[in-house]
């Protein structure tokens, strides 16, 4: 049995998540469905699995990956409508343990936690292609994002709603002008100018998507 915790932003997907995990004898310790509650949760509930997706609001799947780096012992399985390969080599890089596609069956849904549970790593057949292509193209280019620290893709999730900085700081709790120091420091990393160019990049990214 292994203690889960539920991170997707659809009530009835995290309801139809908790009964399945339940019938294979997990238990689903928590749930929400916000990116940027993802830590905290975790830290308090201390599970064996954290079910991650990845079209998070409030902030991208991968980015929740990237701090959920610094919670010692945890493990994540993957669990997206996304396949595309540059999400999955990038959420393995970033030290998930599984990825899986939401076709998946719910038997292989209860055979890849409790893989992930014991400490295993699994990925779908389907998506198997895309770790090899990742080998076989070699060492990737550097990705100017990945030079961005927690706070400052936080800050980038927002901006690519189009949030104001007003807006961005009651969400995140900091001062308008630390938002703007925020901002300024992305747009250099990143080698962006306008509003459109922020929009334009989250979505070649993945991290926002026209339908959200």
């Amino acid at each position: 049995m292994a203690r889960v915790v539920i991170a997707e932003d659809h009530e009835v997907v995290r309801d139809g998540l908790r009964r399945t995990l339940q019938a294979h004898g997990n238990e689903v310790v928590a749930e929400t469905g916000e990116g940027l509650k993802v830590v905290d949760l975790v830290e308090a509930a201390t599970p064996d699995v954290v079910l991650l997706d990845l079209g998070l609001p409030g902030l991208h799947g991968l980015d929740v990956l990237h701090q959920l780096a610094r919670v010692r012992h945890v493990r994540v399985l993957v669990l997206s409508a996304e396949g595309r390969d540059d999400f999955v080599v990038r959420a393995l890089q970033s030290g998930a343990r599984g990825y899986l596609l939401k076709s998946c069956s719910a038997q292989e849904l209860a055979d890849a936690v409790s893989t992930v549970a014991a400490g295993g790593h699994y990925v779908t057949t389907e998506l198997s292609d895309a770790l090899v292509r990742s080998l076989v193209d070699g060492t990737p280019a550097v990705d100017p994002y990945e030079a961005l620290s927690d706070r400052e893709r936080e800050v980038f999730y927002s901006m690519a709603e189009g949030r104001s900085n007003a807006l961005i700081g009651d969400r995140l709790f900091i001062s308008e002008r630390t938002v703007e120091t925020h901002r300024a420091r992305i747009l250099k990393k990143l080698g962006l100018r306008t509003q459109t160019d922020i929009v334009l990049y989250a979505l070649r990214r993945g991290v926002i998507r026209l339908d959200a």
